[in-house]
C-alpha cells in the first residue's frame, strides 16, 4: 500500500459526491478534505483486518473491494463487494470499536481514508452530518436483515438465482475487471463452491441461464424470476 499526493479540489469533489457528506459548506469539506488520503492498494492486498483498531472511514476511489470474516476454520463468507464510490467502515467510525470486517482489494484499487476524529467531530458540529448518518445506517440495516431473509427462508439455487439476477453480467463476468469467481459468490451466499457449481448446473438444466467459457448468461428473465421466489423445483 501506497500514499499518493491528490490536490485539495480534487478531495474536496471527491466529498461532493459521496453519500455523507453532500450538501456540507465549503469550509467543512475542506476541513475534512485536510484529514484524508488516498491509498494504492495492489490486487489481494489487506486495507484492515477485523479487530484492528479503526484507521478511519474508506470510500472507494476505482477497483473494487470486498469486507469478509473468517470462520473458526477459516472458511470466508463475503459480507459485500464495493466498487467505486462505495464507503465502507462506518460501524468502527461512528460506533466506536474495533473493525468488525476484514477488508481486502478485488483488483488493483485506489481507496480513500478519512481520520476518525475529524468525522466524530462533524456530528457535533453539524446537525445535519448526523442525520445523514442515521440515514445510512438504517439503509445498511434493511439490507442486512434482507440478506438473512434469504438465508433462513431460500435454499442455495434461489439465492443464486436472486443474486445473479441483481447482478448484470458485466459485473458477474468481469467486464469491468470485478469478476466473481465461483469461490466468492459461494462466500457472499454464505455456502461453498461446490454447491455453487450444483445449483448453477440447475439453473442450467432450467433453462434459466447459460454458463460458457466461466461466464454467466441469462437465458430467460422470466425463468430465473420465478426461481428467485422459489416457485421452481
Amino acid at each position: 500500500m501506497r500514499y499518493l499526493k491528490v490536490d485539495l479540489d480534487r478531495k474536496v469533489k471527491t466529498l461532493q459526491k459521496n453519500i455523507y457528506f453532500e450538501g456540507l459548506g465549503a469550509d467543512a469539506l475542506k476541513t475534512i478534505a485536510g484529514y484524508m488520503r488516498l491509498h494504492e492498494v495492489e490486487r489481494g492486498e489487506t486495507l484492515f483486518l477485523e479487530g484492528d483498531p479503526c484507521a478511519g472511514l474508506h470510500i472507494v476511489q476505482s477497483g473494487g473491494v470486498k469486507l469478509y470474516r473468517l470462520s473458526p476454520q477459516g472458511r470466508q463468507y463475503i459480507v459485500n463487494v464495493l466498487e467505486e464510490g462505495a464507503t465502507f467502515n462506518e460501524v468502527s467510525v461512528f460506533g466506536r470499536g474495533a473493525n468488525p470486517v476484514n477488508a481486502a482489494a478485488l483488483t488493483n484499487s485506489t481507496v480513500w481514508v478519512i481520520e476518525v476524529k475529524i468525522l466524530r467531530d462533524l456530528i457535533s458540529d453539524y446537525p445535519e452530518y448526523a442525520q445523514k448518518i442515521i440515514n445510512n445506517f438504517a439503509e445498511n440495516l434493511r439490507k442486512l436483515v434482507n440478506r438473512v431473509s434469504e438465508m433462513a427462508f431460500f435454499q442455495v439455487t434461489h439465492r443464486l438465482a436472486r443474486l445473479i439476477s441483481r447482478l448484470s453480467e458485466e459485473e458477474l463476468n468481469g467486464v469491468s475487471n470485478m469478476r466473481l469467481t465461483q469461490d466468492q459468490i459461494a462466500a457472499r451466499l454464505g455456502t461453498v463452491r461446490e454447491v455453487v457449481a450444483r445449483s448453477l448446473r440447475e439453473l442450467e438444466r432450467n433453462g434459466a441461464i447459460r454458463v460458457e467459457n466461466r461466464r454467466i448468461h441469462v437465458v430467460d428473465k422470466d425463468v430465473l424470476a420465478q426461481i428467485t421466489q422459489g416457485k421452481w423445483n
